[in-house]
């Protein structure tokens, strides 16, 4: 796919965040919440159920990406070299979480596989060499407090869950680096190329992966596969790469608590497990930092341009 510099880049960040990518990355958010219900429904292993992720949404996101004007077209070796790390980042991410889930509860899983939450805004903080704003800070003890009280009430310390926290945990930290490297990659690409390349690097690992573990590969049903690549790979993940080009990290590791709070809602319609008050608080503290951590980065450059 061509190399295409994303120019309206720069006129988001002078403008604060554009209003399109904060709606982006929550549609994101949305639609990865669902994917460990296509996983559960999915007659494969875990990990077989990420391969078909992957190669059933290829085709897809590559059609869109050639309908955009995306023309195979040469990259620089650094480029290549970070698409490809993105692309194992994230199956090892899946292989990880996908194995994680079957060995904790449903609660851990969704806290530690999140674990980017942190560790992200962690990193662009870095970058900046700054540290959080107050407003940054506020929003971020909301997002926590909340994510507490989602968790709150079924997370458990039990050493029959610990190799499935660790290995959630890991997916997390992975699911990081594939942020890192696919942020890199957006200052030069477009969303949807860049997408292409690094789903088509992890097909392979995937594959390799479940059949090590000795995963049923071939599925009877094919609608949760397809369920799971369309609504997880193309438009989750394809919405998340281009937010990934216009957001700051902290917005972006922010927004990744939405994910229990949708997957909490579809337990309580698809499995019937009820909802507390403590979750009703702990979604709306999310919905507060987002909004607050929105707003502030509108108000800094109102007062920026003001002055």
């Amino acid at each position: 796919m061509h190399v295409a510099t994303d120019t309206r880049k720069a006129v988001a960040t002078a403008s604060g965040p554009p209003p399109l990518a904060f709606v982006a990355v929550v549609v994101a958010n949305v639609a990865l919440a669902f994917g460990p219900w296509f996983v559960r429904l999915a007659d494969t292993g875990p990990v077989a159920a990420g391969f078909w992720r992957m190669a059933l949404g290829a085709p897809f996101v590559a059609a869109l990406a050639l309908a955009g004007g995306a023309r195979p077209g040469r990259l620089t070796g650094a480029l290549w070299a970070t698409l490809v790390a993105g692309g194992i980042a994230f199956a090892a991410d899946l292989g990880s979480w996908h194995l994680g889930i079957l060995r904790t509860t449903l609660a851990n899983a969704t806290l530690f596989g999140n674990s980017a939450t942190l560790v992200f805004p962690l990193y662009g903080f870095l970058v900046a060499r700054a540290w959080p704003t107050r407003t940054q800070g506020l929003a971020l003890a909301l997002a926590a407090a909340g994510a507490a009280l989602l968790m709150g009430r079924s997370w458990q310390l039990d050493p029959r869950h610990l190799a499935g926290d660790l290995l959630c945990i890991l997916a997390g930290l992975l699911y990081t680096v594939y942020f890192i490297a696919m942020a890199r990659a957006r200052e030069t690409m477009a969303p949807l190329s860049s997408l292409t390349l690094s789903t088509l690097a992890s097909i392979g690992p995937l594959l390799l992966f479940a059949w090590a573990l000795g995963e049923r590969l071939w599925p009877h049903a094919w609608g949760p596969l397809l369920g799971l690549a369309l609504v997880s790979q193309v438009v989750g993940q394809g919405c998340m790469i281009y937010a990934l080009g216009k957001l700051s990290p902290l917005v972006v590791g922010l927004a990744l608590l939405v994910q229990p709070v949708v997957a909490a809602t579809v337990g309580w319609i698809v499995y019937g497990e009820r909802l507390g008050a403590p979750d009703f608080v702990g979604a709306a503290l999310v919905a507060a930092a987002l909004v607050l951590v929105r707003r502030g980065a509108t108000g800094r450059v109102e007062a920026k341009e003001a002055s």
